[in-house]
């Protein structure tokens, strides 16, 4: 049996299962605005990019707008904070293969009246060289950016410029050298007030490498200019064990739920599930009778009682689609992409998608999230023009699996190639095509619309498509590739999860 979405994680009994956001959401960040939160995260390689997602209690979230219409170069670690009425999202931008105008790292930021949008365009900082960023207000009333390093520099009144130098103001804290991490790699600066202190979250031990290498470590001081204080109990949290539910726990935002009870939302992957990327993790914080903060939950794997009760539980939807009207950024984003590359995309009775490259690999194409163990999707296409299509499930322009059909022959890919199996299908313009990711084991099916269903003859274990095998921080997503001359039309895309996950 399947079902249309994921089970969400709100319970309905006052507790609630993590993740509180299903899917690849990496290094999120959280604002409370009123009695509502917001939520970005690391949109990588992706077109629109810097998605917000609102919630009434941190559990329950839905998909509100996207903060960056065109990336020129990849999006790493945002911060999404407020100023005087005003809202901001600093985030770097990584050098690209398929950016131009990006050398080295650099610090943007978009910002607004509504975190709700709409959003202005990106404006260079002048900060290079550095990622992660974190704002903070000091007891001077100054406004500062924190960075990797962990460095600092002052902003302008309208932050929108660094007006001095990076420096060095805060080294970390040192784990024991015989912890199983990738790196040190201290990143991911977040800071906040409370009370006298400010409070500076960070994480170190490497985000995509052994499952206890990532973890989130605290500091504190009486001003934003330092000395820094280690907390005594570091690391606040980290996965401890491979046992645990949750892995490489980490890059993590304290906020205060606005009665100084407070909340910590961070990133990690699942137990065995890697393939689906870092997903949004929720946990209570405590604060111990000498102000530091400390997570008492020390595996996510078990349900936890619930910041706000009375909310009404909300799924997030799964991405079907019938192509009606636009979802970009909610259910499509495109990968590596040109900067019009939403040119390329138009709704006519379906999704026509122009052709790009010579295949999967440098097509851009169409990814979707993916937020169960098990799940399956299909789609219709018509290929017009000398073009080529296709259901892939994909990680990266090296990796990737599933089907084409350019109207003659269908072509097989796995591991990111083409494979020397040949599927006999009957040549003609439009076919239908399914993939079973069934825990790892994916298996394909196509057939003309209205026949039978014939399954492909190859079935391929995808359990090793994740950033620990190909070094890079994305996941498996079922994506819709269109190549060639020509153009492609989809329609109607569904994505299910199967029952035994979400139910």
């Amino acid at each position: 049996m399947v079902t249309d979405s994921r089970r969400g994680p709100d319970r309905g009994d006052g507790t609630f299962l993590n993740p509180v956001l299903p899917g690849d959401r990496p290094d999120p960040s959280v604002l409370r605005v009123g009695d509502a939160f917001y939520l970005t995260y690391s949109s990588f390689d992706a077109s629109p990019g810097l998605t917000v997602w609102r919630s009434p209690d941190l559990v329950n979230w839905t998909f509100v707008t996207c903060a960056l219409a065109e990336p020129h170069s990849t999006v790493f670690a945002p911060d999404l904070v407020e100023h005087d009425g005003r809202y901001f999202i600093y985030f770097p931008y990584i050098p690209s293969a398929w950016s131009e105008e990006i050398a080295a790292p650099e610090v943007w930021v978009v910002h607004a009246d509504s975190p709700e949008g709409p959003w202005s365009e990106p404006v260079f900082t002048g900060i290079s060289g550095a990622i992660d960023p974190g704002h903070i207000v000091g007891e001077d009333g100054e406004r500062y950016l924190f960075v990797n390093g962990v460095r600092r520099c002052r902003l302008s009144p309208d932050g929108l410029r660094a007006v001095t130098p990076l420096e060095q103001v805060y080294d970390g804290w040192r784990y024991p050298d015989e912890w199983i991490t990738e790196a040190y790699a201290l990143e991911g600066p977040k800071l906040f007030r409370r009370g006298d202190w400010f409070y500076l979250v960070s994480a170190v031990g490497g985000t995509g490498g052994p499952a206890t290498g990532h973890m989130v470590i605290v500091a504190r001081s009486r001003s934003v200019h330092g000395p820094w204080e280690n907390a005594p109990h570091n690391p606040v949290a980290r996965t401890w064990s491979v046992d645990e539910a949750w892995w490489s726990r980490g890059h993590a935002t304290l906020v205060d739920r606005g009665d100084d009870s407070w909340w910590m939302v961070s990133h990690g992957y699942e137990n065995g599930y890697r393939t689906l990327g870092r997903q949004a993790l929720l946990e209570p914080i405590v604060w111990t009778e000498d102000g530091w903060p400390e997570a008492p939950s020390r595996d996510l794997g078990a349900p936890i009682r619930k910041p706000v009760d009375g909310a009404s539980p909300v799924s997030v939807p799964a991405p079907s689609d019938d192509f009606a009207t636009a979802a970009w950024g909610e259910r499509w984003v495109f990968d590596n992409p040109a900067r019009d590359e939403l040119g390329r995309a138009g709704l006519d009775g379906g999704l026509v998608l122009r052709g790009k490259g010579r295949g999967p690999a440098d097509s851009s194409p169409l990814t979707t999230w993916s937020m169960d163990r098990a799940y399956e999707v299909e789609v219709e296409l018509e290929v017009r023009d000398g073009s080529a299509g296709g259901l892939l499930l994909y990680f990266d322009d090296r990796l990737f699996y599933g089907m084409g059909w350019d109207g003659e022959a269908m072509q097989s890919y796995a591991g990111g190639v083409r494979t020397h199996w040949r599927e006999p299908a009957e040549p003609g313009t439009t076919i239908e095509f399914r993939l079973r990711n069934d825990h790892h084991i994916v298996t394909g099916w196509h057939r003309r619309p209205g026949d039978e269903w014939t399954r492909h003859g190859v079935r391929y274990d995808t359990s090793g498509a994740h950033s620990a095998t190909i070094n890079d921080l994305k996941s498996l997503r079922p994506a819709l590739f269109a190549s060639g001359d020509g153009e492609v039309s989809f329609r109607g895309f569904r994505y299910r999860a199967l029952d035994e996950v979400a139910a």
